[in-house]
């Protein structure tokens, strides 16, 4: 008699992955800390749905993370910030895999959206809300829209007609909205918390987009439906959008988006300003505040930059809260430039593309309590000049299949 054995046999299916690597070059003959990175998963040609990636610069691996901008739960970017030497090549490399591996790096950035429970004195966290033209959902949220931050700086934008960006400045470099939420109690503010900043009042505060009517900007108003929503939320980059349909501009009914990315170790937002059909001749306005509280100071270099400086503060209790001393700065690429202009809130450069149907531009701020900051407006216009030249040379990305 024999005696048969079976044996149960497991066959292991290797779930697809691929490398890939690339090499990033610095123009610029000074060394470049926190270079943001960020690739479109189809230019990887993966092959397959890219559920996770691994980067690593090389022994050491690099916190990233892969965002999924249209919300179908498929990832669309993979972003990471490196450091690049001067005049220097750095190669990276990437390992996607269609198998899920969350991984957990130390978060540098966070953003939340908190919808008020007046009620019961609570809030409920929110990605994104959409309410039509004749709802006011500005008081209903905590913040008044969505709050994110880098270690450097804090902003909101608030969920109205103005859609400004509204700046949070800190003494110290960290992460504080998940505790301070944009109003720190005596506390934290005891333990060296930051706080509002400036009061934005009708200007574009730091950098919002705004209609132009000829003589000054105009408010986005008005618009059928409102959306704001959180796309990303680290541990690299944090997004944040503002949606508007059938905003009556200009003679045509347009539907915008405004995405704002923050990236870790930064201060500046990109803005992309997106159409959903091809702009004629409509023209719109951004640029700085005209911080009117006292001492304000003025720099441009009339080719797309510009910036002030000087004195307001947030609130009208004063004995508890200090007039606050900021910068504000936008970068507007030259190509997107129509002319320079100013109104009674803002120094600003209109915008027009016709034919286009998107556009990019750059917004930052400081708070002169910055204990890692700009001490007064020469510092800060000479950094604004350097920021715009690393903006116009940005470092190279080259993929190598």
């Amino acid at each position: 008699m024999f005696l048969l054995l079976l044996a149960c046999v497991t066959v292991m299916v290797a779930q697809p992955a691929k490398v890939v690597y690339l090499e990033l070059k610095n123009v610029l003959g000074k060394e470049l800390r926190d270079v943001p990175v960020c690739l479109n998963i189809s230019d990887l040609h993966a092959g397959f749905t890219v559920c996770s990636a691994i980067v690593t610069d090389g022994e050491t691996e690099i916190p990233s993370q892969l965002d999924d901008l249209d919300i179908d739960c498929v990832p669309d970017e993979l972003a990471f910030v490196v450091d690049v030497p001067a005049n220097g090549v750095k190669k990276i490399k990437l390992r996607l895999s269609s198998e899920k591996d969350i991984r957990q790096y130390q978060p540098r950035v966070y953003a939340t959206m908190l919808a008020r429970d007046t009620k019961k004195g609570k809030h409920a966290e929110i990605s994104s809300v959409t309410v039509p033209v004749n709802v006011n959902f500005y008081n209903m949220l905590h913040g008044h829209g969505p709050m994110f931050e880098s270690e450097l700086v804090g902003y909101r934008i608030y969920f109205n007609s103005k859609q400004t960006v509204d700046p949070y400045g800190k003494f110290n470099k960290g992460l504080e909205l998940e505790d301070s939420q944009f109003y720190p109690n005596d506390e934290l503010l005891a333990k060296g918390f930051g706080d509002d900043v400036l009061m934005v009042g009708n200007s574009c505060g730091v950098g919002a987009l705004k209609g132009w009517n000829g003589e000054k900007a105009v408010h986005i108003e008005p618009v059928e439906f409102r959306t704001e929503r959180i796309l990303a939320k680290g541990p690299v980059r944090v997004i944040a959008e503002v949606d508007v349909k059938g905003w009556e501009y200009q003679g045509r009914s347009i539907n915008m988006t405004n995405r704002y990315t923050l990236y870790a170790g930064h201060r500046d937002l990109i803005v992309d300003t997106y159409f959903d059909k091809p702009l004629t001749d409509e023209v719109f306005c951004t640029g700085v505040q005209n911080i009117m509280g006292g001492e304000t100071v003025s720099y441009s270099d009339h080719k797309g930059l510009v910036g002030s400086w000087g004195r307001y503060w947030p609130v009208t209790d004063t004995v508890k809260y200090a007039k606050e001393t900021v910068g504000i700065a936008t970068f507007i690429p030259r190509k997107y430039v129509e002319q320079e202009v100013n109104d009674k809130d803002n120094f600003l450069y209109t915008i027009s593309v016709p034919g286009k149907s998107s556009f990019r531009y750059y917004t930052m701020f400081t708070s002169r309590k910055e204990t890692f900051g700009f001490s007064d407006y020469d510092s800060w216009f000479k950094y604004m000049e350097e920021w715009k030249k690393e903006l116009e040379h940005p470092v190279e990305v080259k993929i190598i299949y």
